[in-house]
């Protein structure tokens, strides 16, 4: 017996329809729940805007409701410090110039970032690779309709894709050798397709979780908190200005009978005894709190997500070594490489279906040619080009350093392997140019001689 038949059959009794209980157990639906509460978030829905208006001199106030989405640019610089670059496969000539091909025509750079994006946004994403007329693709499968199927072991057994539209309820059920598909349209469940899976299962990326080992967890879960402080503060500050800006008018002594100065000579004006004062009276804001706790909790932030001030345009920099560019962005190096890890386990899963796939369309790989396929990220992190094709340079000329470890080293270079081939072209005509000459200078020694 297989491992999904039994476990269908110890926990749900054998029947046909075991995935409609499977999503909507406690658990799976509290994971749901709070992808959406992060998509609301994302969206706008700040616990700042619950603030309810109240009485101020006798008057109703609305209060001020800042929103600072500060997350989305949180997000954006993790996303695109890793992936910025596109990716660099290296490994055998014949297998690299096939993978860049599937990447190409499957269009896998804009995928990977939308793949980083679910991933850092919600902790967890699903990616399934199939074959569309001859074309090897993926899908994503969004977190909030995704619900993978595990063992007592932490084994995905099945993947289950689950959705409404217009009012009918959908089942994608992935499994090792087929996927079904099933609606409730009329009323009643029912089969609608069934396919032969020839990738296997789905993908599930996620990121680290000391909880649990299977599901990710959202940075804005170590974000939110702070945010949520910083537009109370902002927006209470705000609140204090506009309502202390109007001060109250105040006279001491006594004031003189009679008609003020003209308001057409020097505005308005009043005529006070002799030793009477007169003045304006406000409340002095504490600018200077509000500025030490503003800048505690931005700072907070940006240790917390491990991102650069500098990136956030918050230091001032000029004339900077590479050694100083390394140091001020050492703390998303160390962010991105942890990023990179739970990425890179995706993406060996994903080289792995697609060498399957391949081999349907009838080109094979050997073992030791699949095993020297590897992908090289190339951190976006502001460097001194300069510095960089000097030290190349050096290095060169010591003989301490091949050609294409230069290439993929050198700032310009976005593609090892082709700029390898062209290098190799442009020897192949110097060289023919050469033995050309060569000919030539031969020719005419025999017509002088």
């Amino acid at each position: 017996m297989k491992k999904l038949e039994r476990y269908i059959k110890e926990k749900y009794d054998g029947t046909n329809y075991w995935f409609v209980e499977e999503i909507h157990s406690i658990h799976n639906q509290q994971l749901v729940q709070d992808v959406w509460i992060k998509k609301e978030y994302l969206n706008g829905n700040h616990k700042i805007l619950q603030r309810s208006s109240y009485k101020y001199n006798g008057k109703e106030f609305n209060p001020r409701k800042i929103v600072l989405q500060y997350a989305k640019t949180l997000l954006n610089f993790q996303k695109a410090y890793l992936l910025q670059n596109p990716l660099t496969l290296t490994g055998n000539e014949k297998i690299i110039k096939e993978y860049q091909r599937v990447n190409r025509k499957g269009k896998y750079d804009r995928l990977n970032l939308k793949l980083l994006d679910k991933i850092l946004k919600y902790g967890r994403v699903a990616e399934y690779v199939y074959m569309d007329k001859s074309v090897i693709k993926s899908k994503l499968i969004d977190p909030s309709e995704g619900y993978p199927v595990y063992d007592e072991n932490n084994e995905l057994l099945a993947f289950i894709e689950s959705f409404i539209c217009d009012g009918i309820a959908y089942y994608i059920v992935y499994e090792e050798e087929v996927v079904s598909k099933y609606d409730n349209a009329g009323g009643d469940m029912r089969l609608v397709e069934r396919f032969a899976n020839l990738s296997g299962l789905p993908i599930v990326y996620h990121n680290d979780n000391e909880i649990s080992g299977v599901e990710g967890r959202s940075e804005l879960d170590d974000w939110i908190s702070l945010l949520d402080s910083m537009e109370d503060l902002i927006s209470k500050y705000t609140d204090s200005f506009y309502k202390f800006i109007d001060p109250i008018f105040v006279t001491q002594g006594q004031q003189l009978k009679g008609e003020s100065l003209p308001s057409e000579v020097v505005g308005k004006g009043i005529n006070l005894d002799d030793g009477a004062n007169a003045k304006f009276l406000s409340n002095q804001l504490d600018y200077k709190s509000f500025e030490t706790i503003y800048q505690t909790l931005l700072q907070s932030l940006l240790d917390v997500s491990q991102t650069p001030a500098v990136s956030m345009n918050k230091t001032d920099i000029s004339n900077l070594s590479e050694v100083s560019i390394k140091l001020l962005f050492q703390l998303a190096n160390i962010k991105a490489g942890m990023n990179e890890q739970f990425m890179r386990e995706g993406l060996e899963e994903r080289f792995e279906k697609i060498r399957k796939l391949i081999e349907y369309k009838g080109i094979k790989f050997s073992e030791d040619e699949f095993e020297t396929l590897d992908v090289v990220f190339q951190y976006a992190t502001p460097s001194n080009d300069k510095e960089i094709i000097e030290n190349l340079k050096q290095l060169r000329e010591m003989a301490a350093i091949s050609l294409e470890s230069i290439l993929n080293h050198s700032p310009y270079t976005t593609d090892v392997q082709m700029e390898l081939n062209k290098i190799k072209s442009e020897g192949n005509i110097e060289e023919s140019k050469s033995d050309g000459e060569d000919n030539k200078k031969d020719q005419m020694e025999k017509v002088e001689v």
